[in-house]
């Protein structure tokens, strides 16, 4: 079975949570390898707050020493503006707000380059899912261990 690449969406609905859901994160792979992409980590970081960034700063430590965070390659990055360009030009680049795309597609690149499911709660990524294979995204509407 494939890697699990969780978005950020998941990681902040779980850091919410609390600190122990986070780590529960696991059970939602299904025994599947989890992987950290290095955009949903500097996603993170941007985002944390003073109270939060511990966890943050865990993760990176976690995932590193299991040498688990996928970093994009100058492929994934060109794939990236290659299919923002064909968003923008099929959906006018106002209505698909390229700058917040570009995060999302850098990670949906990745993660189809290196075969892993991305799992997710945001909307955006959707638009991306035709850009690779059917197996890219699973999509949820809420992580089953937080309900």
């Amino acid at each position: 079975m494939p890697p699990i690449l969780f978005d950020t969406s998941i990681y902040i609905t779980a850091m919410r949570a609390g600190d122990s859901a986070t780590v529960s994160l696991r059970h939602l792979a299904g025994g599947e390898p989890v992987w950290l992409s290095a955009v949903v980590l500097a996603e993170l970081f941007a985002g944390v707050t003073a109270g939060n960034r511990h966890a943050v700063e865990r993760l990176e430590r976690d995932f590193d020493r299991a040498r688990r965070i996928l970093v994009p390659n100058l492929n994934d990055w060109s794939q990236t503006g290659n299919v923002l360009a064909l968003l923008g030009a099929k959906y006018g680049y106002e209505q698909i707000g390229k700058g917040r795309l570009t995060n999302d597609a850098l990670i949906a690149m990745s993660a189809g380059r290196f075969g892993s499911h991305l799992t997710c709660i945001s909307r955006c990524r959707r638009l991306l899912s035709p850009t690779r294979s059917r197996r890219l995204c699973l999509w949820r509407r809420e992580p089953t261990i937080l309900e």
